[in-house]
C-alpha cells in the first residue's frame, strides 16, 4: 500500500489526477464525435488513456504512470507519422502530455504512490520524455518546409530602360509597368545589415475617428519626384516631403463629404503627370499634377511645387466619378487605387461595396482628357462594346464587375492592362450575363486610344470565391526561346502566377484546365475546370492531419470542424452548410501583387496561406438582416455580405480554432523567388514571427501573413514590411535569405519603395499606419532608412 504523502504532496497528485480525468472526458467525447465524422480514433484512444491514467492517480497507483507512459509514447509515434519532424505540428500534439509527463515524474508527485513497480515506471516514463526531447531538438535542425535554391544572374536581353531617373519613383510600381523593381545599387546584400533610420515623419492621420470603417488601412506608396515625396493617408490628406530631409513642404487636406457608407477608408498612392511642352498647355494650367482619388468619389488633380489644385482639369481641379454613375449612394463608389497616366490619359476604375447588393454601382473603367478632365473613353464589362464617352442622361451598367486594384501600362504597345473584380454577389453567379461571365475575375488589355478590348485572360471561370485579380499586373521583357517576349505576369488570390505576352494575352509558361469540384447551390452552377499555371503556389490539399492549434484540445476542435465543413480541395462551392474555401479570399496574393527585376527577369513573391469558410444563408426577402443581427439596415454603414437582392446572404470568416489562431498548421507565409524563364521556384523560405500577433511577445518564426507589397533593387537587396509582425525586412534576391530587420513603431502594411536623396545617398522609406482587418497596431509614421554618412 502506499505511504501517507505529505499534505502538499497529495494535492498535486489529486489536481493532477483531475486534470487527466478531465482532459480524458474531453478528449474522448470529442474523439468519438470526429470519429462519427470519418475522422482519426486517436483522440478516442487518447481519452481513454487520459481517464485510466487519472483514475489511477487518484488512487495513488504506480500503474497510472504506466498507462501516461504508454499514452506518451503511442502520442509520439503517432505525431510523428502524421507530422514527421515538423516542430510546429509535433509541438501541438506532444506540448501538454510533456508537461504532465515533467510533473508525473517528480519526486512530489512518485513518493504518494505505492512502491510497488514505481522505479521501472518512473524510469519508463523518464525515458520516453527524454525520446520526445530528442525527437523535439532534431525537429528544430531541419526545416520541411524550406527550399533553398538560387535565383540567376543578369539574363541575355532587359526592358530595364526607362524615361523614369533612377533615383526617382514615378507611379505606383515606380513605372506604368508595375515592377516594383530600382536600377540603384548603393544598398547591396553585403553593406544592407548597416540601413540605420536617416528621418522620421508622422502624418497626423491616425484611425479611430467616428464614422472610420474598420478597413481603416495605411496602404500607400509614396511617389519621389526631383526631391520630393509625395503621399496620401487614409483621411485623403495629401503630403510632399523633402526626400532627403523629411521636412514637410505642404499639406492639401480636400473636403469630403461626411456620412459616407464606407467599406474600405484608404489611399494607396497618387499618380503623377510629368510636365508636358509648353505649347500644349492651356493658359494658367498646371504644368504637371498629381492625381488623387477621393473617398467621396472625385478624382483631384493638384500642382506638385503648392499642393493647390489644377483649376483647368475638370470642373476647378476635379472630376466627379459619380456621373452617369447608377444607383447613387455616396460612399458605396470610390476608388483606393491610383489612376493610370500616360501621355494623353488619366485612366481610373473604382471599389463597389463587396456584397451588400445586386444594386451597386457600374464597375466602368474611364479614360480622361490628362488636361482637361474631359471624358474621352469608358469601358462597361456590362456593356463592353459601346466605349465612345456616354451620352448626357445616359448611365453606366449597374452591378458590372469592376476594377478596385492597380492597372498598368505600356504606351509603346498602346495598352492598358485591368485586373478584374466580380460582380456582387462574390458566393453566387446563378443570373449572370455572358458579359459578367466573360471578364469577371480576368486581366483585360483595353486600347489606350479607344477603350476596346484588345484580349482578356480569365483567371478564374465563374468565380464563387471572391477571387478577384488582386495584382497590378507586372510588365517586362522575357527571353523565351532564344527571343525576347514582352511580358504580363499576373498573380493571383488562388496562387497562381499567369505569364502572358502582353501583346495578346497568349501564355508564355504553360496554363492547363484542371477539373474543379461541382455542386453549386440551387440555381447556381460551377464551372467544370479552372485553370493552373506552371507557376503555382497553390497550397497543399488540407487533411484532417494539417489541422493545428496551441493544445490537442484546440486542435481537435479545429479537426471536427474541418469535418464538419464541406471541403473537395480547390474551388470548393460555397454551401448552406459550409465550405471550407482554400486558399481564402485574402488570397495567396492580394493588392501588394509582386516584384519583378527585369534584368535578372526573377520575381520576388510572398504567398500567404490561410483557409476562410463561407456559408450560404437563405434569404426570406430582399431586405431583412440576415448576417449581420436582425430587423433592417440602419444608418450610413454597409450591411456587409447580406447580398439584398440575391437568393443567399454569405457567412464568410477565417477557419481559427477556439482560440482565435488558424486552424491549419504553419508556415502561413512565405518569400520565395522565381525564374520567369522557365517557371521554376528557385527558393521558398518561411517569412515572419508571431511577436505582434500572440499574448506573448514571443518571437517565434513560424511564418505569418502578408498584406502589402515587395520591393528589389538592382543592388540584389528585396525588402518587405507587410507581414503582420511589425518588422520591415531586407533579403538577399538571388537566395531569399534574411538580411536585415528592423522594429517598426505600427504595422508595415504598405509596399516600400526607394530613391536617391540629394546627399548621393540611397534611401527605402516605408510608411506603418497599420491594417484595420488584420489588427495591427495603427500609427501614422513614415520612415527613411539609408546607410550611414
Amino acid at each position: 500500500m502506499p505511504t501517507s504523502p505529505t499534505p502538499s504532496r497529495a494535492l498535486l497528485t489529486r489536481v493532477l489526477a483531475v486534470v487527466l480525468i478531465l482532459s480524458g472526458l474531453a478528449l474522448a467525447g470529442g474523439g468519438a464525435w470526429l470519429i462519427a465524422l470519418h475522422g482519426s480514433p486517436y483522440y478516442l484512444a487518447a481519452g481513454i488513456a487520459a481517464l485510466a491514467s487519472g483514475a489511477l492517480l487518484w488512487r495513488r497507483r504506480s500503474a497510472a504512470l504506466w498507462v501516461f507512459t504508454g499514452w506518451l509514447l503511442a502520442t509520439l509515434a503517432w505525431a510523428l507519422w502524421e507530422s514527421g519532424l515538423d516542430w510546429w505540428p509535433l509541438a501541438a500534439r506532444l506540448d501538454l502530455l510533456f508537461v504532465l509527463g515533467v510533473l508525473l515524474v517528480t519526486p512530489w508527485v512518485a513518493r504518494a504512490l505505492g512502491s510497488a513497480g514505481l522505479g521501472s515506471a518512473r524510469a519508463a516514463l523518464a525515458t520516453v520524455l527524454m525520446l520526445s526531447g530528442v525527437v523535439a531538438v532534431a525537429s528544430w535542425t531541419v526545416d520541411r518546409h524550406d527550399q533553398a535554391g538560387n535565383l540567376p544572374a543578369a539574363a541575355v536581353v532587359s526592358d530595364a530602360a526607362s524615361a523614369v531617373p533612377s533615383d526617382e519613383w514615378h507611379a505606383y510600381g515606380r513605372t506604368g509597368h508595375g515592377q516594383r523593381w530600382s536600377p540603384l545599387k548603393q544598398i547591396t546584400p553585403d553593406n544592407v545589415g548597416s540601413l540605420q533610420l536617416a528621418w522620421q515623419y508622422r502624418t497626423g492621420d491616425l484611425r479611430g475617428r467616428p464614422g472610420d470603417p474598420v478597413e481603416t488601412t495605411y496602404e500607400v506608396t509614396p511617389l519621389k519626384i526631383g526631391n520630393r515625396l509625395y503621399l496620401c493617408t487614409p483621411h485623403q490628406s495629401v503630403v510632399a516631403l523633402d526626400a532627403t530631409t523629411g521636412q514637410q513642404a505642404w499639406r492639401y487636406d480636400p473636403p469630403i463629404q461626411g456620412g459616407l457608407a464606407l467599406q474600405h477608408l484608404t489611399c494607396r498612392g497618387l499618380a503623377y503627370q510629368p510636365p508636358a511642352a509648353p505649347a500644349t498647355k492651356a493658359a494658367g494650367a498646371c504644368p504637371a499634377k498629381l492625381f488623387m482619388p477621393t473617398a467621396d468619389g472625385r478624382l483631384l488633380a493638384l500642382d506638385p511645387e503648392t499642393g493647390k489644385l489644377c483649376r483647368g482639369f475638370g470642373n476647378g481641379g476635379q472630376v466627379d466619378l459619380w456621373a452617369h454613375m447608377p444607383n447613387l449612394k455616396p460612399g458605396s463608389y470610390y476608388s483606393t487605387s491610383p489612376p493610370v497616366v500616360t501621355q494623353n490619359l488619366v485612366i481610373i476604375g473604382g471599389t463597389v461595396l463587396d456584397n451588400v447588393s445586386t444594386k451597386e454601382q457600374s464597375g466602368v473603367i474611364r479614360a480622361f482628357d490628362i488636361e482637361t478632365g474631359a471624358l474621352v473613353w469608358n469601358w462597361d464589362s456590362g456593356n463592353p462594346d459601346a466605349t465612345a464617352p456616354i451620352a448626357a442622361g445616359a448611365s453606366y451598367t449597374p452591378n458590372s464587375p469592376n476594377s478596385w486594384s492597380i492597372s498598368s501600362v505600356d504606351e509603346a504597345l498602346g495598352l492598358v492592362y485591368v485586373p478584374m473584380g466580380n460582380q456582387p454577389p462574390d458566393q453566387w453567379g446563378g443570373q449572370r450575363s455572358a458579359a459578367v461571365e466573360t471578364y469577371s475575375s480576368s486581366v483585360v488589355a483595353l486600347e489606350l486610344a479607344t477603350g476596346k478590348v484588345r484580349w482578356v485572360f480569365q483567371t478564374v471561370h465563374h468565380d464563387l470565391w471572391d477571387y478577384d485579380v488582386p495584382s497590378q499586373p507586372s510588365l517586362l521583357d522575357l527571353t523565351v526561346g532564344g527571343a525576347t517576349v514582352p511580358a504580363l505576369v499576373q498573380p493571383t488570390k488562388q496562387g497562381e502566377l499567369f505569364v502572358l505576352d502582353r501583346r495578346t494575352g497568349k501564355p508564355l509558361l504553360p496554363i492547363e484546365e484542371v477539373p474543379a469540384p461541382q455542386g453549386a447551390a440551387s440555381g447556381d452552377h460551377t464551372a467544370p475546370t479552372q485553370p493552373r499555371s506552371a507557376v503555382s503556389f497553390e497550397p497543399q490539399r488540407l487533411q484532417g492531419r494539417h489541422m493545428w492549434g496551441a493544445t490537442l484540445f484546440d486542435q481537435l476542435a479545429c479537426r471536427i470542424a474541418f469535418h464538419r465543413l464541406r471541403y473537395d480541395g480547390r474551388f470548393t462551392p460555397p454551401s448552406e452548410g459550409g465550405s471550407l474555401i482554400y486558399p481564402g479570399n485574402f488570397g495567396v496574393f492580394n493588392w501588394g501583387g509582386i516584384a519583378v527585376d527585369p534584368v535578372r527577369q526573377v520575381a520576388f513573391a510572398t504567398p500567404t496561406t490561410l483557409a476562410f469558410t463561407s456559408t450560404l444563408v437563405p434569404r426570406p426577402d430582399a431586405t431583412s438582416l440576415m448576417v449581420q443581427g436582425k430587423g433592417e439596415p440602419q444608418g450610413p454603414l454597409p450591411a456587409l455580405n447580406e447580398n439584398f437582392g440575391a437568393p443567399y446572404a454569405a457567412k464568410m470568416s477565417a477557419f481559427t480554432s477556439p482560440l482565435g489562431i488558424p486552424c491549419q498548421q504553419p508556415p502561413w507565409g512565405s518569400v520565395a523567388g522565381v525564374d520567369l524563364r522557365t517557371g521554376q521556384v528557385a527558393w521558398k523560405h518561411r517569412n515572419g514571427t508571431v511577436r505582434d500577433l500572440s499574448p506573448l511577445p514571443l518571437p517565434f518564426r513560424m511564418g505569418v501573413p502578408n498584406i502589402g507589397g515587395p520591393v528589389m533593387t538592382a543592388g540584389g537587396v528585396a525588402f518587405l514590411s507587410g507581414t503582420l509582425d511589425d518588422y520591415v525586412r531586407g533579403y538577399d534576391v538571388t537566395t531569399g535569405r534574411e538580411l536585415w530587420k528592423q522594429r517598426l513603431p505600427a504595422g508595415g502594411q504598405a509596399t516600400p519603395m526607394t530613391y536617391a536623396g540629394t546627399d548621393g545617398r540611397q534611401f527605402l522609406v516605408v510608411v506603418a499606419g497599420g491594417h484595420g482587418s488584420t489588427g495591427t497596431k495603427p500609427g501614422d509614421y513614415v520612415l527613411a532608412y539609408a546607410l550611414p554618412r
